[in-house]
């Protein structure tokens, strides 16, 4: 099933994170782009969510320097974008993937893509990921640990509820049952022509 081939990603992906542990690694994609496009935009759709997940750590220090700060702050902004433009490669590969479809007459359009199931999924292995951490830490309180071994329970079953819904759409798209129509997300806060204080700035 996709979700399982997702999951595996991510998995892979956050491990391979933390082995540096650093934001500012290299980063490599192991996935071919021409041969395995789908686990190409995988792997780098959970990469930037991994690295910004620790930005957004940094940047919660009470004595992180303003300079620094504001320096981050660019850095979170230029990751969502590129969050955002990954989710719509992914949901461009589904498009062409189901473009030969035959839609039925009583199909019906879901709440979100496919693309923006497997943005959720992402982030909730990185959640499972942390947690897990927590709920593990040797210099933890007992307390601590049962508390955050709850949440763990908690997102596990989420993620298998999460991964049978994603599969659920794809096959309902498959089979016509459903259809997929994307919208773009059109964020206006980085465009220079949107935004009232870039535009006054040219």
């Amino acid at each position: 099933m996709f979700s399982d081939k997702a999951n595996k990603i991510f998995q892979e992906v956050i491990e391979t994170y933390h082995v540096i542990d650093q934001v500012d690694q290299p980063f490599k994609n192991p996935y071919d782009k021409n041969s395995e496009l789908i686990e190409h935009l995988l792997y780098r759709k959970c990469w930037i969510d991994t690295v910004q997940w620790h930005y957004e750590d940094i940047i919660r220090d009470p004595n992180i320097d303003p300079a620094g700060a504001l320096l981050l702050k660019r850095k979170i902004d230029a990751s969502n974008q590129d969050r955002t433009d990954t989710v719509e490669y992914i949901d461009s590969y589904f498009l062409e993937k189901f473009k030969d479809v035959k839609v039925k007459d009583n199909a019906t359009i879901n709440t979100e893509s496919p693309a923006w199931g497997i943005d959720r999924l992402s982030i909730l292995a990185l959640k499972i990921y942390h947690m897990n951490e927590e709920a593990t830490r040797e210099d933890a309180s007992q307390k601590h640990k049962i508390a955050c071994k709850a949440k763990l329970d908690i997102l596990l079953e989420q993620r298998v509820d999460l991964s049978s819904a994603i599969n659920q759409l794809l096959e309902d798209i498959a089979n016509g049952d459903k259809y997929m129509k994307v919208y773009k997300q059109m964020k206006m806060y980085n465009d220079d022509e949107l935004n009232p204080v870039l535009r006054g700035e040219k």
